[in-house]
């Protein structure tokens, strides 16, 4: 055999390394955390504990599968916490006893979301502005058109049907993770079945040859920014239906934990590479962090040190996994 022979058979065993630690290292790292935490905290393994884990991760996974849409595109956006705030306000405006149904409430909220989403599309697409500084103007925008609709006040007075939402359960699944489940299933089969899924990864991957065979790029653009908010409406709903309150200060840092539990999972923040089912592992590995993180009684700033470097890991994995 050839040293060039050699060579080759040599990155092909790493490329062959690196590809199934890609496709099983969330889940080791899953188990070893897991199993970590059992030990040193036995209540980690309680039926309430781990209900309220899902519960947990619920808005911060239907946020991540939504900005998959958007990193799939190569884009970014960091109006997600905002659009929180924003879209949990006017859900709960609408929310009041004996005022509209519940479905109105609701309907208002994912709208509110999908229009500054249609938005953020369309100036990154028309105005040829990058998605950093367009969706970094929406999250500064839409914060402050949450506290003018709110008067700087928490919207209260919610109906029971508005926040059994985020109370409930569902055949013994807390509601906002049967929520999730519901997203994410949809998500998968659209992006993996569909046409216009196809062209999300094919934008992401390749936008030249994307354009040149057909696709019209512009629009699938729109499209995953005005997704990824609408997810965002429906995160702000759970959320307010969950606090019983619209809060105009909501979702603060929301869009971090959501970008880094997409790249956790395996989204390209050059984009074209990604998946809903690696996204959905990304949020329930840091759920699992923090929620560890507050069993074992740790200040909440060592946690925000924590994050921070799980979002700095993410970001250094998407670079290695890239070279």
């Amino acid at each position: 055999m050839g040293r060039a022979q050699l060579s080759n058979t040599k990155s092909n065993g790493s490329a062959a390394v690196r590809s199934r630690l890609g496709q099983w290292g969330l889940v080791l790292a899953l188990v070893l955390i897991s199993a970590a935490l059992a030990i040193a905290k036995p209540a980690f393994l309680t039926g309430p504990n781990l209900i309220n884990l899902v519960r947990q991760i619920s808005i911060n996974g239907i946020l991540a599968v939504g900005v998959t849409y958007v990193l799939l595109t190569g884009g970014v956006d960091l109006s997600l916490g905002s659009l929180v705030a924003l879209t949990g306000v006017i859900a709960a405006s609408f929310a009041h006893p004996q005022q509209y149904p519940l479905a109105v409430a609701v309907l208002m909220g994912v709208l509110a979301g999908a229009g500054c989403g249609a938005l953020n599309g369309w100036i990154i697409t028309k105005g040829r502005v990058a998605p950093f500084v367009v969706t970094l103007g929406m999250m500064t925008a839409a914060r402050g058109l949450a506290l003018v609709a709110s008067g700087g006040r928490p919207v209260s007075n919610l109906s029971p049907e508005f926040t059994r939402i985020g109370s409930s359960n569902v055949a013994g699944i807390p509601s906002p993770t049967f929520i999730l489940l519901v997203v994410a299933l949809a998500s998968y089969a659209f992006l993996g079945n569909l046409k216009l899924g196809r062209y999300i990864y094919a934008v992401g991957g390749n936008e030249d040859a994307a354009r040149a065979s057909g696709i019209n790029v512009g629009a699938v653009k729109m499209f995953a920014y005005t997704v990824c908010a609408a997810l965002a409406g429906l995160a702000g709903v759970v959320l307010a239906s969950r606090i019983t309150t619209g809060q105009p200060n909501a979702g603060v840092g929301y869009e971090l934990d959501a970008i880094a539990a997409a790249v956790i999972g395996g989204a390209s923040l050059s984009g074209g590479v990604g998946s809903v089912g690696g996204t959905i592992q990304g949020a329930l590995l840091m759920g699992v962090i923090n929620n560890g993180l507050d069993l074992l009684n740790v200040s909440s700033y060592y946690q925000q040190i924590v994050k921070g470097v799980i979002i700095v890991g993410a970001v250094w994995m998407d670079r290695s996994r890239e070279a």
